[in-house]
C-alpha cells in the first residue's frame, strides 16, 4: 500500500518538542467538546464542530466506505472494531490489500457513486496527486496542535496517523540464517526468497524498501538510484520476488523473507507459529527508513461526516493507542508519553528508543524526485528484467 508540501527532515526529537508544547485533548472520547478543525466542503459544517456533533451527524449517515486497510496491518481489525463499537457506524473495507496507486484508482473511476471511498491512507507519494487532483478535502482534526508539522500538511489536506520503520522479516523455520542487514540479503543463500512489498512505483511499502536500500548504499533522500541498483542487482542475481505481502502467503511460507513495515508482524506471528512458523524481525542496521501513513477525507464524499470522525477516532487516543497495540508509531506518540499512556505492554511491538530516533522524513520535493526516478528507472532495471 501506499503521500503541498511535506516540510524538511525531522528527526523524533524535533517531533518530540512539538508535540509536547501542544494542547491536549481526546477526540475519540465521544464526550470531547473541542472544537473541531476547518474543511473546505460547504457542506461540512452540517457534520458540527464538535466531536460529539460530528459523531451524531456521521450516525444519520450510518456508514464510512474506507479502502486498503488490512487486518493485520498496524492492527487495523482492532481499531476498526473500536470505531465501529464506538460510534455504531458501519465501516466497510474495500480491497483491504490495494496499494496507494489502487485507492487513487477507486476514486477516479467511482466518482460520484455512493460507494466511492470517503476517506483514503496513501503513502506520502501519492500526497501531492491527491491535492492536486483534488480529491483530498481540507480538514484539521481537533488535536492538529499535538500532531508535529512533518506529519501533516499545512493546509490541512492530510495528515498522517502513523508511522513505522522498514524491515526484514524473517520466516526462521525456513530461513534458520536470517539476514539482518541490506548488504545480507544479496548473498547466494536467499536465492528467490527476498520479497519485495509490491512495485514501488505504486505501493508506499516498496517505495520505502528502495529508500531504505538506497541508504544502505551511498543514497539519500536526495538520490534513490543506488536503491533502484540494488534491487536490480538482487533481480539478476535471482535472490528477488516481488508480490504483495500479506497474511496468507506468509502463513503458507511463499514468502520466507518479507521487506515491509515492522508494525505488518504483531498481529501474524501467533498466526505463523501456529501454522509451525517462527519469525524473526529486524531494522536492518546500514539503512533505517521510517516512512508514515498520510489519511485525507475525499472530496465529494457520500459520507462527509463519518469521513470526518474516522480522522477524529485514528489521531485521537483510541485510533493512537490501537496503533501501539499493533507495532505502529501514532503521530501523537510524544502527547502519549507525556500523559503516561504508553504502558510497556503497548510499547514492547515498537522498534528499540535508538531506531525511532534515527527517523526523518523527506520533503515533498524529495520524494517527488524518487518517484520520477523511480518512473523511469524501475521498469527496465529491474521489472522487465
Amino acid at each position: 500500500m501506499r503521500k503541498p508540501t511535506l516540510l524538511v527532515p525531522l528527526t523524533l526529537a524535533a517531533l518530540t518538542l512539538t508535540a509536547c508544547a501542544s494542547a491536549t485533548a481526546n477526540p475519540a472520547d465521544p464526550s470531547s467538546s473541542q472544537a473541531a478543525g476547518s474543511s473546505s466542503s460547504a457542506g461540512a459544517a452540517a457534520c458540527g464542530t464538535t466531536v460529539d456533533e460530528i459523531a451524531a451527524a456521521a450516525k444519520d449517515e450510518g456508514k464510512v466506505n474506507l479502502i486498503a486497510l488490512p487486518d493485520t496491518w498496524a492492527n487495523y481489525k482492532g481499531i476498526l472494531a473500536s470505531f465501529t463499537s464506538t460510534y455504531g457506524i458501519d465501516a466497510p473495507v474495500a480491497n483491504p490489500d490495494a496499494s496507494s496507486a489502487d485507492e487513487v484508482t477507486a476514486i477516479q473511476t467511482l466518482r460520484g457513486q455512493p460507494d466511492m471511498p470517503d476517506a483514503v491512507d496513501v503513502g506520502p507519494s501519492f500526497t501531492q496527486q491527491m491535492i492536486d487532483e483534488g480529491y483530498a478535502d481540507v480538514y484539521k482534526p481537533t488535536v492538529w496542535d499535538q500532531i508535529p508539522d512533518a506529519l501533516k500538511d499545512p493546509e490541512g489536506h492530510w495528515v498522517a496517523a502513523y508511522y513505522g520503520v522498514m524491515s526484514i522479516a524473517t520466516n526462521t523455520t525456513l530461513v534458520p540464517d536470517a539476514p539482518t542487514t541490506w548488504a545480507d540479503l544479496k548473498k547466494p543463500e536467499y536465492k528467490g526468497m527476498v520479497t519485495l512489498n509490491g512495485d514501488p512505483r505504486e505501493a508506499g511499502a516498496a517505495f520505502a524498501a528502495v529508500m531504505a536500500a538506497s541508504l544502505a548504499n551511498g543514497g539519500s533522500f536526495d538520490d534513490i538510484m543506488p536503491g533502484i541498483e540494488y534491487f536490480a542487482g538482487l533481480k539478476a542475481s535471482g535472490n528477488l520476488q516481488t508480490i504483495d505481502v500479506n497474511e496468507a502467503n506468509l502463513l503458507s511460507g511463499e514468502v520466507p523473507i518479507a521487506l515491509d513495515w515492522t508494525y505488518n508482524f504483531p498481529a501474524v506471528k501467533q498466526e505463523m507459529k501456529d501454522a509451525g512458523f517462527d519469525v524473526q524481525v529486524t531494522v536492518p542496521s546500514d539503512g533505517v527508513y521510517g516512512g508514515f501513513y498520510a489519511q485525507s477525507v475525499v472530496t465529494e464524499s457520500s459520507h462527509p461526516c463519518a469521513a470526518r470522525l474516522w480522522l477524529e477516532h485514528i489521531v485521537g487516543d483510541d485510533g493512537a493507542l490501537g496503533y501501539l497495540e499493533g507495532g505502529a508509531i501514532p503521530a501523537r506518540y510524544a502527547t502519549l508519553l507525556e500523559e503516561g499512556k504508553v504502558s510497556a505492554d503497548l510499547a514492547k511491538n515498537l522498534p528499540d528508543a535508538a531506531t525511532i530516533a534515527k527517523i526523518s522524513f523527506p520533503t515533498q520535493e524529495q520524494v517527488d524526485k524518487a518517484k520520477q526516478a523511480l518512473a523511469d528507472n524501475w521498469g527496465p532495471m529491474v521489472a522487465d528484467k
